[in-house]
């Protein structure tokens, strides 16, 4: 990496922390009329950013499918059974932890007494002209239609839409999110979840945390295996795509900066990244199912006395891993999407649900730097499997071997 580039990562670093600092700073001592305008920025922002997700996703898959040419069938597939082995995986690894350390925690139940935040003052709506999992599947039907038919006109056209995507990213999304993470840090250190709830976040999220980088240690050693590549060339490109997860709770708007990092390793290409990290953007949510698997379990021994048999743990494993993949990446995604299986498989009730959904909220943005994380073991995965000896690079490559 050049000198420049990194004093620009670390400028990225350095401004997000910043963001986080002065939200807690502006949360703690701030009155009503200030929050008002820190909720009003986050809507405001929160709006733009979740409007280019999509475009973004479309801009960045399908012109990817389309340079992997016949490959990208292959790679799909693989992308897609390496986020579920992962999530199921990740799940698996929670439910035995559950059964070995929830009987010895003693964890408060008790989530009320927080401070409601101010409304909106001014509302600037800005829907995305699509969902991100309609921009996906668009992604990716385009993508692998455009190969079909050989319509070189349209793949040029595809390349220049990344090349408008990745300005929109550098130039609007990324330099707008220290804002709106400082906003989002100032209502949970506003509304007490910061302070109030701390017995509870100690408590249980320190476990899932450590459970976050087990994982990750796990599946990028898979990725080292596979690629027999050095893993650490792609993971220490990202801390600032973490530390965005952590202020934005949402793998999708976590994108266009782990797009960025990923982009700045060595040892993988920049097709298998912006083919895997947007995928994985959309699909990929390890972090946050291994968080609510753990997080199930507790509350059933809280609330019902009892935790759940391991066939049934076992079937809400292998349901969820699928769950996952279709849950969207924004904040409480997964939660939200694995709603049907809490209730079907597990057997909660309606207060089963909400503690669920509140204690879930607490750990939200770990979960989600955990999944973007992730992500990187992915794209290292799919580098060994299909690009091991530089196949990728040869298609950019005419006969007299320079780029086409």
């Amino acid at each position: 990496m050049s000198s420049e580039s990194r004093l620009k990562e670390f400028g990225l670093i350095f401004k997000l922390l910043v963001g986080i600092a002065a939200g807690v700073v502006i949360g703690l001592f701030a009155n009503d009329a200030v929050m008002e305008v820190m909720v009003t920025v986050k809507y405001v922002i929160g709006q733009l950013i979740y409007y280019t997700v999509p475009l973004v996703v479309i801009g960045f898959i399908a012109p990817a499918i389309t340079r992997l040419g016949h490959n990208a069938h292959k790679m799909l597939g693989a992308g897609v059974g390496l986020a579920y082995l992962s999530a199921a995986g990740a799940a698996t690894m929670a439910a035995f932890a559950g059964y070995a350390l929830i009987p010895h925690l003693s964890i408060a139940t008790h989530m009320e007494g927080l401070q409601e935040l101010p409304k909106v003052v001014f509302q600037l709506n800005i829907p995305p002209v699509m969902s991100v999992m309609t921009a996906l599947v668009t992604a990716i039907i385009i993508g692998i239609a455009t190969i079909w038919t050989q319509a070189k006109n349209f793949e040029n056209m595809l390349g220049e839409f990344e090349s408008i995507m990745m300005q929109v990213v550098n130039r609007i999304v990324i330099p707008i999110l220290p804002v709106f993470i400082a906003a989002t840090f100032a209502g949970l250190a506003y509304e007490g979840s910061l302070t109030h709830q701390l017995p509870v976040f100690l408590e249980v999220i320190v476990i899932v945390l450590v459970g976050h980088f087990i994982w990750l240690t796990v599946l990028y050693t898979i990725a080292a295996l596979i690629s027999k590549k050095n893993p650490m060339e792609v993971v220490k490109h990202y801390l600032p795509a973490y530390l965005t997860a952590v202020g934005t709770m949402s793998s999708a708007a976590t994108l266009p900066v782990s797009l960025e990092c990923a982009g700045k390793s060595k040892v993988l290409c920049k097709d298998t990244v912006e083919f895997m990290v947007p995928l994985g953007a959309t699909i990929h949510l390890c972090g946050s199912v291994l968080t609510e698997t753990f997080f199930a379990m507790t509350i059933s021994m809280m609330l019902y006395g009892h935790m759940p048999t391991v066939g049934t743990m076992a079937l809400f494993v292998g349901l969820f891993g699928i769950f996952a993949i279709g849950a969207p990446g924004v904040p409480g995604g997964t939660v939200m999407a694995s709603l049907g299986i809490v209730v079907g498989v597990l057997g909660f009730d309606p207060a089963g649900v909400a503690l669920l959904l509140a204690v879930f909220a607490l750990q939200d943005s770990f979960g989600t730097a955990c999944n973007v994380t992730g992500d990187g073991a992915l794209a290292l995965m799919l580098e060994g499997i299909f690009n091991r000896h530089g196949e990728l690079e040869k298609l950019h490559l005419s006969p007299e071997g320079q780029d086409i």
